[in-house]
């Protein structure tokens, strides 16, 4: 999930009436979060970026190591300043452990997909009064990637780890297994599969003609510059990286990114100034004078999405995916409980909670008119899901006191209606919540209408 922003979209703290369309998020405006008016997290997409997990991949099952950084990753509370105040996480920007290319912070973004990381919004200790933000990348295949930043200037996944905590959110200084347990998480997370690639990163034998025209331009030495080419940095056999910085004319050195999977990965280059492969290049044949007829752009451009694919790079977001995350994230507790880690407990316990509430709000309630049927189904859903929260609120009461059985008690009431109960009746209601484009299309229609409304009446009353 991204962040846990109640959008409380039935006041007029919410702007805009937008084009009415399949999964058309809100951005957020008013006094209800301390970011910009007109921020876009894209928290209402129906779809979700895929999550391949090593470990998950080879038959195995994630460890609690693994499980407990994917939460830290979830938890705003590691961060500081505005981003805690406002509920964001790692996994805001970096959705399912790959980029965000819709969200967008007025005033520290030039285009939806980048942001400034150095603003007096998030740390105000590393402000430099400049507009400089950065694309936000996927974090998928990053044990492959070091090193790490759009510069390529740290060196280790356990700084940048720091780092982005620190530096950039003003969070505090993380202890050791925090930051182990989120480096674990991010090691564990693979490229996803790519059937039109094949042995050393060379097209596979259902490549197009134009692709394969496209792969000879991509090794072909550069016709000025004889000692370049575009597989000498994008080395097909390193996941199309060479772990160095380079100045293609967009402002400095900045390290090679990975076309693994980058069809998924826009806005493009460091900064996220370009939208597509067209623009891209465009860009390197301009810089490098490399005299590419149409015909070669094309081709460069579709080996590059030939590159870029990927196996079912999104899943459909729905209940049963909702719950596989609420089970893997509270199998920490497992563990946390009988060794008295309170700080696990609590962490574990706040972004669960933070997970359910959110699914909660995705059951539309009897007082929302835009949704027909299923009221007792979704009622029943509703009330389940709070009863998680409130457990999870008395394990983790039960831990600060110290009163470690209680807390395992009241955990293995949690676990016994997560295992059944729970999941059956969200199944049941499904067919009337958010997860339904029908339904969630007719609710923020209905929203959108009526804010359309509030906003006519507050410009009259203005005029008068």
């Amino acid at each position: 999930m991204n962040i846990r922003l109640t959008l409380c979209v039935a006041t007029l703290g919410l702007i805009a009436v937008l084009p009415l369309r399949d999964a058309q998020p809100f951005p957020l405006n008013g006094n209800d979060t301390t970011l910009p008016a007109g921020t876009e997290l894209n928290e209402e997409a129906l779809e979700r970026p895929r999550e391949l997990f090593h470990t998950e991949a080879f038959g195995g099952k994630k460890s609690y190591l693994v499980n407990l950084g994917d939460v830290a990753f979830h938890s705003p509370g590691i961060l500081g300043g505005a981003a805690k105040q406002a509920a964001i996480s790692c996994g805001t920007c970096h959705v399912n452990g790959a980029g965000n290319g819709k969200l967008f912070v007025p005033g520290l973004s030039t285009r939806p997909g980048n942001f400034d990381t150095t603003s007096l919004l998030f740390n105000p200790k590393t402000y430099d009064a400049q507009l400089n933000p950065v694309r936000i990348p996927s974090l998928r295949g990053a044990r492959y990637l070091a090193p790490y930043g759009n510069d390529g200037r740290i060196a280790s996944l356990r700084e940048f780890v720091r780092n982005v905590i620190v530096n950039e959110f003003a969070g505090p200084e993380p202890s050791p297994a925090i930051v182990d347990a989120i480096v674990a998480y991010l090691n564990d997370i693979d490229f996803l599969p790519n059937p039109r690639i094949g042995a050393g990163g060379r097209l596979a034998a259902q490549a197009t003609p134009s692709e394969r025209r496209g792969e000879t331009l991509f090794f072909k030495q550069f016709r000025k510059q004889a000692n370049l080419s575009c597989a000498g940095c994008h080395m097909p056999t390193g996941a199309f990286v060479d772990h160095r910085q380079h100045d293609v004319g967009s402002g400095g050195l900045f390290k090679t990114p990975t076309l693994v999977n980058a069809n998924f990965n826009a806005p493009y280059f460091h900064d996220g100034r370009y939208g597509s492969y067209d623009e891209v290049v465009e860009h390197f044949d301009r810089i490098f004078d490399l005299g590419y007829s149409e015909q070669d752009k094309k081709d460069l451009v579709a080996y590059l999405g030939a590159v870029g694919d990927a196996d079912r790079p999104f899943e459909r977001d729905n209940v049963a995916l909702r719950m596989k995350e609420v089970d893997d994230f509270s199998s920490i507790l497992l563990l946390a409980i009988p060794a008295r880690d309170a700080q696990v407990v609590s962490m574990v316990a706040t972004t669960v909670g933070a997970e359910l509430r959110e699914l909660a709000e995705r059951i539309p309630d009897h007082k929302n008119t835009s949704v027909e049927g299923g009221l007792e189904e979704r009622r029943a859903a509703r009330n389940a899901v709070k009863e998680l929260v409130l457990n999870l609120r008395r394990i983790e009461i039960a831990a600060q006191a110290g009163d470690f059985d209680k807390a395992e008690a009241e955990y293995q009431a949690f676990s016994n209606q997560t295992f059944i109960v729970v999941p059956s009746l969200l199944k049941k209601a499904q067919a009337w919540t958010l997860f339904n484009s029908g339904v969630s299309n007719a609710h923020y229609g209905a929203m959108r209408q009526m804010l359309q409304s509030s906003s006519g009446q507050a410009s009259s009353g203005q005029g008068r």
